[in-house]
């Protein structure tokens, strides 16, 4: 009973994350599996876009396995449920996506080549 009366807002902090954490957690769950695919993709298109953007060209296997953390970290439980397979096939429509954003948007080439934000010191 002392443990509870001196860490109270300890316990009131848990409690409160964990009632967002749920929420958050249901408002996902709610949405239809299309939109919840889609989020994943917008995802994945920004993931691929970093790891191309950190690691460069002519390393694809260890983008992917990079893209891959990524996802675990972020989506703990869908990485349960879906194979490495399937999970690589998404990559693959993030990739294609990227590159068709590459040819034609400047401003993506200047993300990804490192150009974007920086000033000159």
């Amino acid at each position: 009973m002392n443990f509870i009366t001196e860490n109270w807002f300890v316990l009131v902090a848990l409690a409160a994350v964990a009632a967002g954490g749920g929420y958050t957690v249901y408002v996902f769950l709610k949405m239809p599996s299309d939109k919840q695919l889609n989020k994943v993709r917008e995802w994945l298109l920004y993931a691929v876009t970093m790891a191309e953007k950190k690691l460069g060209g002519g390393t694809g296997q260890i983008k992917l396995r990079y893209v891959y953390d990524m996802f675990v970290t972020r989506f703990t439980w869908l990485a349960r449920v879906i194979t490495f397979e399937m999970f690589s096939m998404m990559v693959d429509e993030a990739l294609d996506k990227m590159k068709t954003m590459l040819e034609s948007n400047t401003a993506m080439q200047e993300l990804v080549s490192g150009e974007a934000g920086e000033s000159g010191e």
